[in-house]
C-alpha cells in the first residue's frame, strides 16, 4: 500500500465507538417479546436499520411501529453513551496521522441527537457521520461503507471498517475494504470468520499497527 495515499477509517457506531449494544439487545428482546412472541429478535436486527426492522418483522403494523418508535426515542433518550476502551486514543493518532475518519451507521439522525446531547464532542471527533438516511440499503448490504469511500475518495485498499455485528462484517467485507471485527458484541470465535482481524477493544491499538495490516 502506498504510504502516500489517503486512507480513511470507518466506524460502525454501536459496540464500536460506544458501549451501547447490551442496552439495545434488552430493549428489542422486550419488543420482540410484547408484540411478536418472539424470543430473539435482539440477534436478528443488530446492525439493521429502524425501516429494515419494521418491513422485516413488524410489515403492515402501523400502530405497533409506532408504539415502539415513540419508547424507543424515549428509551434512547436515557440511554448511557460509554466510550469503548482506547477508542479516543486510536482516533487522535489518526487524525495525527491525517487518515480521514467517519461514523458509518444504521441509526437515524435522531438516535444521533441523542448522542451529541451527551456527548457533543462526538460531532468534531469524526470527518463525517454517515446516518440510516444516507443509503437505501441496510447493512449486510456493503452500500454504507462503498459510500464512505466515496465521501473521501478513498479504494477499498485505503479503507478500512470497524464492526462489530454479524450484518456489518458481512457489509464490510462485500465493501472489499480491510475488516477488523470487535469482540464487543459477539465472541471471537464467532466473528473471526467473518473479518481480516479481531480486537477485543482499542486499547494500546495504534494507527502504525493499523498500517501493518494486510487482507
Amino acid at each position: 500500500m502506498n504510504t502516500m495515499e489517503t486512507k480513511a477509517v470507518l466506524f460502525d457506531f454501536d459496540g464500536v465507538v460506544v458501549d451501547t449494544e447490551t442496552q439495545y439487545s434488552r430493549f428489542w428482546h422486550q419488543m420482540g417479546k410484547e408484540y411478536l412472541g418472539m424470543d430473539d429478535i435482539e440477534g436478528r436486527v443488530k446492525g439493521q436499520t429502524l425501516t429494515y426492522i419494521y418491513d422485516t418483522f413488524f410489515p403492515n403494523m402501523v400502530k405497533e411501529q409506532t408504539e415502539i418508535t415513540e419508547r424507543l426515542n424515549r428509551f434512547e433518550q436515557e440511554m448511557s453513551f460509554d466510550f469503548i476502551p482506547g477508542v479516543l486514543d486510536f482516533i487522535a493518532d489518526l487524525h495525527r496521522n491525517q487518515v480521514k475518519t467517519a461514523v458509518v451507521t444504521s441509526s437515524n439522525e435522531a438516535k444521533m441527537a441523542a448522542v451529541y446531547r451527551v456527548h457533543p464532542e462526538i460531532k468534531t471527533l469524526f470527518d463525517r457521520i454517515l446516518t440510516a438516511e444516507m443509503f437505501t440499503a441496510s447493512k449486510p448490504a456493503p452500500d454504507c461503507f462503498l459510500l464512505g469511500m466515496d465521501v473521501f475518495g478513498t479504494t477499498p485498499e485505503t479503507t478500512y471498517v470497524f464492526e462489530d455485528s454479524f450484518n456489518g462484517l458481512k457489509a464490510g467485507m462485500d465493501s472489499e475494504a480491510i475488516v477488523i471485527g470487535l469482540t464487543t458484541t459477539n465472541s471471537r470465535e464467532d466473528i473471526a470468520p467473518l473479518c481480516h482481524y479481531v480486537l477485543d477493544d482499542f486499547t494500546d491499538f495504534t494507527y502504525d499497527k493499523l498500517t501493518q495490516l494486510q487482507k
